[in-house]
């Protein structure tokens, strides 16, 4: 008897629709991309615009510091990182008007009328040393803080909270409760300095 020959599969064109598969998936699928901070960076200036010196009032500022050790202090007191969203609304809403405590102005906002707002600055600075998961701590915290009184100026004026407000009560709320936050470059308080 022969040898009988088994009959085999074209494979030509498996080549082609591996890649054809290939290119289908890289087009359609989307890659999860890592976001910063978000932070809105103020307008540039005009050309034709005079620089006027600004001079803002102690009380108005409070200072966030972060060490190289991973130490945060807000003003003179240490504090833990629990501690810092209350201490930062305390501070902004300054609910006793303490004269330690930063200013209110009275501004007329439109599509809502007359309102105090604070004129407290938060001013953020690190170390060099300062591990990034201790920064990114603190930014949250600080954002939270703001976010927290928004949503209490949002059920005061409009029953609900920030994020379910349409976009032009949101713009109104960001007006009352503006997120001021001053970040410094980072100092590299580590080295002698002669």
């Amino acid at each position: 008897m022969g040898s009988k020959k088994t009959p085999a599969i074209n494979s030509s064109s498996t080549a082609d629709i591996a890649f054809l598969l290939l290119c289908y998936f890289l087009m359609t699928t989307t890659m999860g991309s890592q976001t910063g901070l978000s932070r809105r960076l103020p307008p540039m200036p005009d050309k034709d615009q005079k620089v006027e010196d600004q001079k803002v009032n102690r009380r108005n500022i409070i200072i966030v510091r972060i060490n190289a050790a991973d130490r945060l202090f807000a003003g003179t007191e240490a504090l833990e990182i629990g501690q810092l969203k209350d201490k930062i609304k305390e501070f902004l809403s300054n609910p006793a008007d303490d004269p330690t405590l930063p200013e209110k102005e009275l501004k007329d906002i439109e599509g809502y009328g007359e309102c105090y707002v604070s004129k407290g600055v938060i001013s953020l600075q690190n170390d060099r040393g300062t591990s990034y998961q201790a920064y990114i701590s603190v930014q949250n915290e600080l954002v939270k803080a703001v976010n927290e009184l928004r949503d209490e100026f949002s059920r005061k004026a409009y029953g609900k909270k920030f994020n379910n407000l349409t976009e032009e009560q949101q713009e109104i709320v960001k007006k009352a409760v503006p997120q001021n936050i001053s970040e410094a470059e980072p100092k590299d308080v580590s080295q002698k300095r002669f």
